[in-house]
């Protein structure tokens, strides 16, 4: 895969959420320059079979299509694998446990050939950072996802991804995780992206949506001179 390539050369990957739940949105996405597409099954509305029409317009358009499934659980992970995922990216990987049954989950469907597959385990928890070596220990994860949305919430600073707290923290856990010499990822900003990568980020994540707003925003700010 391309992009595990390009991971393990130290590249940046990037990796864009269309926010809705469009095969024809994706591939439109596809040609834009991304990496990898992210089909959220968490707390996006596409259902096992749009999910499947929108990774076949992903890899149509040239690019990965990784899934966010619903939790942590074999049998979601399978089904996602099973309908054209190149990846997948689970959430509250918060223990050494969680992050080997993801591991598990993953070989098991792929058994003929686990490596083809992105494997993103999220620690967005107080609970993780604190098991953040151990977790680290577990041997098939291709990057480790720091989401600062959750860790926000574990932090009782709901919503506030980017508080001086949080970014803390989060740069912290990019340190450890490239100090073991492994990936790290993270949701990032058009005017932040920079800052992270410096921080030893080399997976970044942004929403079609935040990304619509700000050309949007800059539109109107032109006519208006």
């Amino acid at each position: 895969m391309l992009l595990k390539q390009k991971l393990a050369r130290g590249d940046v990957a990037t990796m864009i959420n269309p926010d809705h739940p469009s095969p024809s949105l994706v591939e439109f996405i596809g040609g834009l320059g991304f990496d990898a597409v992210f089909i959220d099954c968490e707390h996006g509305m596409a259902g096992p079979e749009r999910v499947q029409e929108m990774c076949r317009a992903a890899r149509l358009a040239g690019v990965v299509p990784v899934v966010r499934p619903e939790a942590n659980r074999p049998w979601l992970i399978t089904r996602y694998l099973d309908a054209g995922a190149g990846g997948v990216m689970v959430p509250h990987i918060d223990t050494a446990d969680a992050a080997r049954e993801l591991v598990e989950a993953v070989r098991y469907t792929r058994h003929g050939d686990p490596g083809a597959t992105l494997v993103v385990g999220m620690v967005e928890s107080r609970q993780a950072l604190d098991n953040l070596d151990a977790i680290l220990d577990v041997e098939g994860i291709d990057v480790y996802f720091v989401g600062p949305g959750d860790l926000s919430k574990s932090l009782d600073l709901h919503g506030q991804r980017f508080h001086p707290t949080v970014r803390a923290l989060v740069v912290e856990a990019a340190r450890r995780i490239v100090a073991r010499g492994k990936i790290a990822g993270t949701l990032v900003k058009r005017d932040n992206a920079t800052v992270y990568v410096e921080a030893g980020f080399r997976f970044l994540y942004e929403h079609a949506n935040a990304l619509l707003a700000d050309g949007a925003q800059r539109f109107s700010a032109a006519l208006a001179r």
